[in-house]
């Protein structure tokens, strides 16, 4: 029955593994990917390029289509979509694992973000609509630490799998964790969908992942065809017109859209996805160059590279409840303006790791610095998002700034190599890749200190209260 499981029964234990384990797969895929990038380029003789579309390929066709997958849930069935959506993920892992060329991996990773965008938001959602009231904080609250758990071993696991195995065994990994979710799914969880689920915005979803993919193409080819390119040029006016159009779309459908317009009516919400996309966009950037630099130059293995992602993560998984406790009682400004600046000298720490890096004394003070900076904003950059808007519209805010976050990713690994001179197979040579990463650190350092003059500036005491109440309520 709907809303009655409690976590304390073995039906509500099996609906969290099926929402946490399904879920974990998505985040895992989202960070294990790039500690393989330079074996998997070096086995399928993949340029930089094609290295940035294996990343941009699942988060592209995530982003985009998230938002929908949700609403998919809602009208068919909450169960059957993420259910669904788990065995399309896992279809698409194993073509990824199959891949004989950087092409077919590609593709297969667009595939996979299809998969996520239906699952991602069908986990959170088949918890709401189970769970008893009384412990539907609980069990978001377990999924939420559990997640961030495989988001965590993600890096280490897959570095470990890379060395002892081969690239190809991170994408079957999924298999056994994808049978045991639609198990668990299917014999615990219980079917639900919403009243009255809106008609779908497919077109805004197509014009969103056009526009994102024009944009992405145009930025990642110009590093080799130049801007002159007919195909660049193209890319750019596709981008451009579909976004356009997006917007049009989005405006015509009203409260229906997939992106309601009238959120952004809000200056404080405008301003917090900005802010996010910058410190995402820096994030993502990090993700990218770090463990390919850590392999490439600095000689480390893949699960050493893959480690060293694991301080600044295990930092936001303890510090987070800390760190929303006290925006609550402060208002997040000080840690939305503090945050960045702490994350950007992590960032100018790790510029100066070389290629005789040692991991305790060179590599973990920068990643540890970077993740109390993370850790410092990210509750509250959460809470405040959620305070700028009605209560109703909570749902749909926190969707629209999840997508900024990996449109913020997708558009650093796009535009970051362009912007440091590195093309083709310049990440195969050391000293060519040092000065790309070092000029990318500088990057990312420049958008989280953007992100800090945001929330210095816009960030006022009344969206400060409207957060913490969102938070009690």
């Amino acid at each position: 029955m709907s809303g009655s499981l409690r976590l304390g029964t073995g039906s509500g234990r099996g609906a969290l593994l099926a929402a946490t384990l399904a879920s974990g797969m998505a985040f895992l895929d989202g960070t294990i990917v790039n500690v393989a990038l330079p074996h998997l380029g070096a086995d399928l003789g993949a340029s930089l390029a094609g290295l940035q579309w294996t990343v941009n390929g699942y988060m592209l066709t995530l982003a985009a289509f998230v938002l929908l997958g949700g609403s998919l849930g809602d009208r068919y069935g909450r169960r059957r979509v993420f259910v669904i959506g788990v065995l399309w993920f896992t279809a698409a892992s194993v073509l990824c694992g199959l891949a004989a060329n950087v092409e077919w991996l590609i593709a297969a990773r667009a595939l996979q973000g299809l998969g996520a965008a239906l699952l991602v938001p069908g986990s959170l959602a088949l918890l709401q609509a189970s769970f008893h009231p009384d412990e539907r904080g609980k069990a978001i609250g377990a999924w939420t630490g559990l997640s961030g758990v495989a988001t965590a071993a993600g890096p280490f696991v897959g570095g470990w799998l890379i060395d002892a195995l081969t690239w190809r065994a991170i994408f079957f990994l999924n298999v056994p964790l994808a049978l045991i979710a639609v198990f668990a799914a299917v014999r615990w969880v219980p079917e639900s969908r919403a009243p009255r689920a809106e008609r779908f915005d497919v077109a805004g979803a197509l014009l969103a992942a056009a526009g994102l993919a024009g944009i992405t193409y145009a930025l990642i080819e110009s590093a080799d065809r130049g801007f002159s390119s007919w195909s660049v040029l193209l890319s750019v006016a596709v981008g451009v017109v579909a976004s356009v159009a997006f917007v049009l779309v989005e405006r015509h459908r009203g409260p229906a859209a997939m992106l309601p317009l009238s959120l952004f009516a809000s200056r404080l919400f405008s301003a917090l996805n900005v802010y996010t996309v910058a410190v995402y966009a820096a994030l993502g950037g990090l993700s990218f160059f770090l463990v390919v630099y850590l392999q490439n130059v600095a000689g480390f293995s893949a699960v050493g590279a893959g480690a060293s992602i694991l301080p600044a993560t295990v930092l936001m998984l303890a510090g987070s409840s800390w760190s929303g406790a006290l925006a609550t009682r402060l208002g997040p400004r000080p840690q939305l303006t503090a945050g960045p600046l702490v994350a950007a000298a992590g960032l100018l720490l790790l510029r100066r790791v070389g290629s005789d890096a040692n991991f305790w004394t060179d590599v973990l003070p920068g990643t540890v610095v970077f993740g109390a900076g993370l850790t410092l904003l990210v509750a509250p950059l959460t809470a405040a998002v959620l305070g700028a808007v009605d209560d109703e519209q909570a749902g749909v805010a926190s969707g629209v700034n999840n997508a900024a976050a990996r449109a913020g990713g997708l558009l650093a690994v796009a535009a970051l190599p362009l912007l440091v001179g590195l093309s083709g197979t310049a990440y195969e040579q050391p000293d060519e890749l040092a000065a790309g990463f070092r000029g990318a650190m500088l990057w990312c350092a420049g958008l989280l200190a953007a992100g800090a003059v945001l929330g210095l500036v816009l960030v006022h005491r009344p969206g400060v209260q409207r957060a913490a109440a969102s938070e009690r309520g």
